[in-house]
């Protein structure tokens, strides 16, 4: 209901015409949406296993582990949010004709996504070698 809203005033010509590029706008947020529930489920088996690891290893005071799953969490959420808005604004650009290019959006997901692997990187750190 909601798409049909954005694509309702669009000339049939530019639809029939660009459908491999809508298509194909389709796939990749699809994609995203697989990238974003698989940050969400490991996020969610991170914070699950904490109590184990926290009791076999009595060292491990904090709860870096508890609080490194919610923003795997939560960056899984970011995600989805930001492939929703880009997907439907390249959506309207396909329809429309026209070309916007998206900077902002782009730079956000690869600052979060890139912020995995720097969460990744000092738990390798802190955790030593066992």
């Amino acid at each position: 209901m909601f798409f049909r809203k954005t694509l309702k005033g669009a000339a049939p010509e530019n639809i029939t015409k660009n459908r491999r590029l809508l298509l194909a706008n389709e796939r990749t947020f699809l994609a995203w949406m697989r990238t974003a529930i698989g940050i969400m489920a490991f996020g969610f088996v991170i914070q699950k296993f904490e109590n184990p690891i926290l009791k076999t290893n009595s060292s491990l005071k904090c709860h870096c582990i508890f609080y490194a799953g919610l923003f795997l969490v939560l960056l899984g959420v970011i995600v989805a949010m930001l492939a929703t808005y880009r997907f439907i604004r390249v959506q309207k650009d396909i329809v429309e004709d026209v070309f916007r290019p998206s900077f902002i959006p782009d730079i956000m997901i690869a600052i979060l996504l890139g912020s995995i692997g720097l969460l990744m990187v000092i738990y390798l750190f802190t955790s030593g070698y066992g």
